[in-house]
């Protein structure tokens, strides 16, 4: 069974406007940002704007938005950098794997031969951030 949604997650904190991100893409029901500790080239993040705790708890309405919006997201990253697949993850609770407890989607460019780094907290440098940030809303543009 899902926890209480704690509002003070980082999540919450960047849809608040408190702590700044690499935004790809907005509407009124999702968020898309870098992840600021990639595994891999263009790992970005789909955020629920509801304050959902993970998949446990969301409406159906607002699980269809932001898996709607992984899937734009998906085939914008692919196109931007040129990716043999992407890897798409989500997990629900502590046992699971999740340490943001607000519903997320993790969605990782893939390429033949080249393994995920390990998840290590070593936050990847704002300018390449930025840079990969970019190359996404261009390719969300052209599709």
């Amino acid at each position: 069974m899902s926890q209480h949604y704690e509002s003070t997650n980082i999540f919450a904190r960047i849809l608040r406007g408190e702590i700044p991100s690499h935004k790809i893409y907005e509407d009124e029901s999702t968020y898309a940002l870098m992840d600021v500790m990639p595994q891999g080239q263009g790992h970005c993040l789909v955020l629920t704007k509801s304050p959902s705790r993970n998949i446990l708890d969301v409406s159906a309405e607002d699980l269809s938005a932001v898996i709607t919006t992984t899937q734009k997201i998906a085939k914008a990253v692919v196109k931007a950098f040129n990716a043999d697949g992407v890897g798409i993850a989500q997990f629900n609770e502590s046992a699971a794997g999740q340490t943001v407890f607000h519903l997320h989607f993790h969605v990782i460019p893939r390429f033949e031969g080249i393994a995920l780094k390990p998840h290590s907290g070593t936050m990847e440098d704002n300018v390449v951030l930025a840079a990969n940030a970019e190359k996404i809303r261009a390719a969300l543009a052209t599709l």
